[in-house]
């Protein structure tokens, strides 16, 4: 297992990050830049496009394995251990639903890389995100959810996609925000994938592990202070991947226990989904736009009470990876009964963070002044020569 991790996690890394590396020289000459704004928190202009080394990291290993499983079929049988093996002619009958996912996920990184270079307006750009959507359920990514109806659960993968979409692009506001909370529900994912002894889901799972290395490698230069951005067209790519394979990937197996394990995703994507519904809910409040931009994210709630911007991506980070493994758990657990016991944990630490984000630090009042005597205070209250103070002294 450790060696399947290995070879799945390290060329992704490497691709993404030297591809990042060479963006960090190209976009300035491209004039692909992200200047400094009222709404954002980078204070010098910033190179864009790590999306596109994130992409690269992905498409790049994948269609090296696809080529390898093509081209040395019967001598990759005789090499890998046999619980590897046996799921070869699996990952080839199902690769063609890995590239539609890849796809989808370009086109959308293709449409960010625009926006990032002259801003499109967000009818368009949410037109695009279900159209692309729609497009892949129609071609077999679609949950069932147990019902007959197939209908219900293609508009159920439809919105499921497109809000994870705009979830992880919400998240992109701080230094290694966004890539590190993907890099948190990739690796959760692969595990929870992975790590099902009776019935392992080696394509899932191993296509998790390389989103993780890829975005890995572009955290490398995107952790504080950040020398490049995903922008866009990588927060697209990465919401659409997490959102599509986690349909792709059935959490519920005929042999687990019960159907609880379904609310897994729910539990490991509970950051990104509590992100998005509170900034909405705050701009419809306040009668504006739900796609206004503005610093009312999760990450902007916790600086407003006194966090620096690295201490408030880390502990987004914690949290996450903390609804992350109540979602693990959930595989651990006999029935109904106790995964809502798990669900109210990530429920109540929600709540938790939403009711000491609604509290407000009283202004600091100066140091308490001594009793003073009668004659200190008469002292006082006379008029005195001051020195003017000149420019740049405080």
């Amino acid at each position: 297992m450790t060696l399947f991790v290995l070879a799945l996690v390290l060329p992704p890394f490497w691709v993404s990050f030297l591809a990042t590396a060479g963006m960090r020289w190209l976009a300035p000459r491209l004039g692909l830049i992200d200047k400094p704004a009222a709404r954002k928190v980078h204070v010098v202009p910033t190179a864009l496009g790590g999306g596109l080394a994130i992409w690269l990291g992905v498409v790049v290993p994948v269609f090296a394995i696809q080529l390898a499983i093509g081209l040395f079929y019967e001598d990759l049988q005789r090499v890998l251990p046999p619980q590897i093996s046996v799921h070869l002619a699996g990952a080839t009958y199902r690769g063609l639903q890995l590239w539609i996912v890849l796809l989808g996920g370009t086109v959308l990184a293709v449409m960010g890389l625009i926006d990032d270079f002259r801003p499109i307006s967000w009818k368009p750009r949410i037109f695009v995100q279900f159209f692309v959507a729609i497009a892949v359920a129609v071609c077999g990514v679609r949950a069932t959810l147990f019902l007959q109806d197939p209908i219900f659960g293609a508009v159920a993968s439809v919105l499921w996609m497109v809000v994870l979409v705009n979830s992880f692009n919400f998240l992109d506001n701080m230094d290694g925000l966004s890539g590190g909370i993907g890099l948190v529900v990739c690796l959760v994912f692969a595990s929870i994938m992975l790590f099902h002894r009776e019935d392992p889901r080696w394509l899932v799972g191993g296509f998790f592990l390389v989103l993780a290395g890829s975005i890995l490698g572009f955290l490398c230069h995107n952790w504080s202070p950040a020398r490049i951005f995903m922008g866009d067209s990588g927060s697209y790519f990465i919401g659409f991947c997490v959102a599509s394979m986690t349909i792709v990937g059935t959490f519920y197996r005929p042999l687990d226990q019960g159907e609880h394990v379904m609310m897994a995703p729910l539990c490991v994507l509970a950051v990104p989904l509590y992100d998005i519904l509170s900034v909405i809910l705050i701009r419809l409040k306040e009668g504006r736009s739900p796609f206004q931009p503005d610093k009312k994210h999760f990450s902007h709630r916790l600086v407003a009470l006194g966090f620096k911007p690295v201490r408030a991506v880390l502990t987004i980070h914690l949290i996450t990876l903390t609804t992350g493994l109540m979602g693990l758990l959930l595989y651990s657990l006999p029935g109904w009964r106790e995964a809502w016991l798990a669900l109210a944990v990530v429920v109540c630490l929600l709540s938790i963070i939403a009711i000491l984000e609604s509290v407000r630090a009283p202004a600091l009042a100066g140091p308490p002044v001594a009793p003073a005597d009668t004659t200190l205070a008469n002292h006082l209250a006379e008029p005195q020569h001051q020195t003017p103070v000149s420019a740049g002294q405080h």
